[in-house]
C-alpha cells in the first residue's frame, strides 16, 4: 500500500480509505469474533471500527502504525459492547418436543460458528514468541468458547498477545492500562485457558483422510437415526450442545437419550446434511423435511469436534439464518443426494 493512498484517505477520499482498510477487514472481523464469540456481533463491531477509523484517520501519523491502530479501535469497541450489553444471551428457543433433562446448562448461548470461507481471507499470523497456541487452534470452537468464559479484558489481552503476537507494552497501550496490569491479566487468562484445555484434552484428527472418514460415518448414522452408530463414534467424555439453547448432554448415554427423543418426535422424517466447514472443523448444513416430505428446510449448522479417531463434541447451532453465511440454501429437495447418501 503506497503512502500516497494513505495520504489521500486522510484527506477524506472514500475510495482511498476502502483501499487502505480492505486488506484488514477479514482479520479484524476474526479478531472481534474471537472476543465476542458471535459472528453477528463481530460484523457489527467491524462496521463500528471502520466508521470510527474513517472519522479519526487524521490522528494516524503513518501508514506503518495503521494496523495496530485499527486493532486498538476494534478491541475497545468489543469491550465496550460487552460492558454495555452485560453479555445477555439470545432468547432461549422452545423445543418442539419435551427433551430429556440436560446434564449441563451452558451460559455461552451466543456462540456462533464461523465459515471457513471467511477464515480463508485471513493469513494465519504466527502466535506470540512463546508459541502458546497453534494457529489453527485459535479459530476452533473450543478456543472461541473458552475465551467467552474469561473476563473481557483478560480475553482481549490474551488474543492480542498470544494470538496476534503484539508486544505486551503495545497491548497495554491499546487497552490504556499499565504494562503490569496487562501482564497480570495475561497470566490469569493463560492459567484459566490451560485448565480448560487440560479438562477437554482434545486431540485433533491427524489427517484429512481420517477426518473425512469420521465425518462420513457420522453423517450416515445421523441421517438414518442410527443412534447406536452415532454413539459408537463418540469419545467417553463426548458432549452435545445446541446454542442458543443452554441444554448440553455430556456422555454417550445422555447424548443417545436426547437423539432417541428427537428421532421419536420426527417419526419417519430424517435429517439431511450438506457438508461444509466451520472453524477449521468438519460441519454440515442440517435440513429437516416438512410433514409432506416435498421440501426440507434449513434447521441450523452441525459442527463436529474431533479427538483422534472419535467425535469429542457435536454442536448443533440452531440460530436462524446461519446457513446463509455458509452459502447454503434455505431449503432443499429431499430426493436429491446429500451426505445421507
Amino acid at each position: 500500500m503506497s503512502e500516497a493512498v494513505f495520504d489521500q484517505a486522510r484527506t477524506g477520499d472514500e475510495q482511498a480509505f476502502r483501499e487502505l482498510t480492505d486488506p484488514y477487514r477479514a482479520e479484524l472481523q476474526l479478531h472481534c469474533y474471537r472476543i465476542l464469540g458471535s459472528l453477528t456481533d463481530a460484523e457489527d463491531m467491524l462496521q463500528e471500527t471502520l466508521l470510527a477509523a474513517w472519522r479519526n484517520l487524521d490522528s494516524v501519523t503513518s501508514h506503518s502504525s495503521l494496523r495496530a491502530w485499527l486493532y486498538r479501535i476494534a478491541t475497545n469497541r468489543c469491550l465496550n459492547e460487552l460492558r454495555a450489553a452485560k453479555r445477555r444471551g439470545p432468547p432461549e428457543p422452545v423445543p418442539p418436543f419435551q427433551p430429556p433433562e440436560p446434564t449441563h446448562r451452558s451460559d455461552v448461548t451466543w456462540l456462533q460458528p464461523c465459515p471457513d470461507t471467511l477464515l480463508a481471507g485471513v493469513s494465519e499470523a504466527a502466535p506470540g514468541p512463546e508459541d502458546v497456541y497453534d494457529a489453527k487452534e485459535t479459530v476452533r470452537l473450543a478456543f472461541i468458547s473458552s475465551l467467552q468464559h474469561l473476563p473481557p479484558r483478560q480475553a482481549a489481552v490474551l488474543v492480542l498477545r498470544d494470538v496476534l503476537g503484539y508486544p505486551l507494552g503495545d497491548v497495554a497501550a491499546m487497552l490504556e492500562v499499565t504494562t503490569t496490569a496487562a501482564k497480570g491479566a495475561l497470566q490469569r487468562a493463560r492459567a484459566a485457558l490451560a485448565r480448560r484445555r487440560q479438562a477437554d484434552a482434545v486431540r485433533p484428527a491427524s489427517a484429512d483422510e481420517l477426518e473425512n472418514g469420521i465425518s462420513e460415518r457420522f453423517a450416515e448414522a445421523f441421517t438414518s437415526d442410527d443412534i447406536e452408530g452415532v454413539v459408537a463414534l463418540l469419545t467417553d467424555d463426548a458432549w452435545l450442545a445446541m446454542p442458543p439453547a443452554p441444554h448440553q448432554y455430556h456422555g454417550a448415554a445422555a447424548i443417545g437419550a436426547f437423539l432417541r427423543t428427537s428421532a421419536a418426535w420426527r417419526g419417519e422424517r430424517h435429517f439431511l446434511l450438506l457438508p461444509t466447514r466451520a472453524n477449521r472443523q468438519p460441519a454440515f448444513g442440517c435440513y429437516l423435511p416438512r410433514p409432506d416430505e416435498r421440501t426440507a428446510d434449513a434447521v441450523g449448522i452441525v459442527v463436529l469436534t474431533l479427538s483422534g479417531d472419535r467425535i469429542h463434541g457435536i454442536t448443533h447451532f440452531l440460530g436462524a439464518g446461519l446457513h446463509e453465511r455458509f452459502g447454503l440454501p434455505d431449503s432443499i429437495d429431499p430426493g436429491l443426494p446429500t451426505s445421507s447418501g
